[in-house]
C-alpha cells in the first residue's frame, strides 16, 4: 500500500522485506535511463553500438569488481536506455556501515541511505551508478539514472 512521506505519496518497496541483500546469492539487476531516454546507443542491424556514455557504463560495471569484496559479475549487457547485469554475491557479511565503492566518500556521520550496509546489492550498485554519473558530469554529458533499480 503506498504511504505519505512528507505529505507524498511513496511507492511501496518491490524488494522482498524478509531478504538480506547482502545474503550470499545471485542477483539479476536491471538499471533504467531516467526518462527511459537512450543514453547509452543504439541498435543498428541488430547490434548495439556504445554512445560515450554507453562506453562508460560498460566500462564501470567491470570496475566493481576492483572495488568490491566477494562479488563476481555474471553476465552483462547494455541496451540504448537500460543495463542488464548478474551480480554474485559470495560469503558476504553484512556490516552496518555505509561505506561507497567508486564514489566519494560521505562525511562522517552522513548516511545517504538508511540500514544500507556494506556489500550488499543497493551498496553495489548505488556505487556503480554514481560513478557512471559522475564520470558522465565530468565529461560534460547530460546523463541520469531512474530512481530505483
Amino acid at each position: 500500500m503506498n504511504e505519505k512521506y512528507q505529505n507524498k505519496y511513496r511507492i511501496s518497496s518491490a524488494r522482498l522485506q524478509s531478504w538480506d541483500y547482502g545474503w550470499v546469492g545471485e542477483y539479476f539487476i536491471t538499471i533504467c535511463t531516467k526518462d527511459s531516454l537512450h543514453h547509452f546507443g543504439k541498435i543498428v542491424n541488430g547490434e548495439m553500438i556504445l554512445s560515450n556514455i554507453g562506453v562508460i557504463a560498460n566500462l564501470m560495471w567491470y570496475e566493481i569488481r576492483n572495488h568490491q569484496k566477494n562479488v563476481e559479475l555474471g553476465e552483462f549487457i547494455v541496451m540504448p536506455n537500460h543495463v542488464h547485469g548478474i551480480l554474485i554475491l559470495n560469503n558476504i557479511n553484512p556490516l552496518p556501515a555505509v561505506q561507497t565503492g567508486h564514489a566519494l566518500s560521505l562525511a562522517p556521520g552522513q548516511q545517504r541511505f538508511q540500514n544500507q550496509g556494506k556489500n550488499t546489492v543497493s551498496s553495489i550498485i548505488g556505487s556503480y551508478k554514481s560513478a557512471v554519473t559522475k564520470h558522465c558530469n565530468r565529461l560534460g554529458f547530460d546523463f541520469g539514472w531512474q530512481t530505483r533499480f
